[in-house]
């Protein structure tokens, strides 16, 4: 949708594009690596967040974080924050899914 000035609207609620995930990106899949290995009933020795997306809503924000867990093996994240309180940090991110059997090609999608 167009606000008449030839310029579209960005919707703030929308989904980032994909993005490199970097150290901050890995430090929060860290926090919620026990969770996810009780969720899949793996025990992952490779763990490393490869890309993510976000999205910011009031009160907090969600990730879809692709992490490599083998050679070829791959596994989505849906990742929650609260943000919006004082003090954050001390709320820990919180897992609100798992995608298994996942490849590098594999697109990261909201689910």
């Amino acid at each position: 949708m167009s606000s008449g000035g030839g310029t579209p609207e960005v919707d703030i609620f929308a989904w980032s594009e994909t993005k490199d995930a970097d150290e901050g990106t890995q430090e929060f899949c860290d926090k919620v690596k026990g969770e996810v290995e009780k969720t899949t009933g793996q025990n992952f020795a490779d763990y490393k967040a490869v890309k993510y997306r976000n999205k910011n809503l009031c009160g907090g924000e969600h990730f879809v974080i692709k992490v490599q867990v083998g050679e070829t093996d791959y596994i989505h994240l849906y990742v929650t924050r609260v943000t919006g309180i004082q003090h954050p940090e001390r709320v820990p991110p919180s897992l609100q899914g798992v995608q298994q059997n996942k490849t590098k090609e594999d697109l990261l999608e909201p689910f």
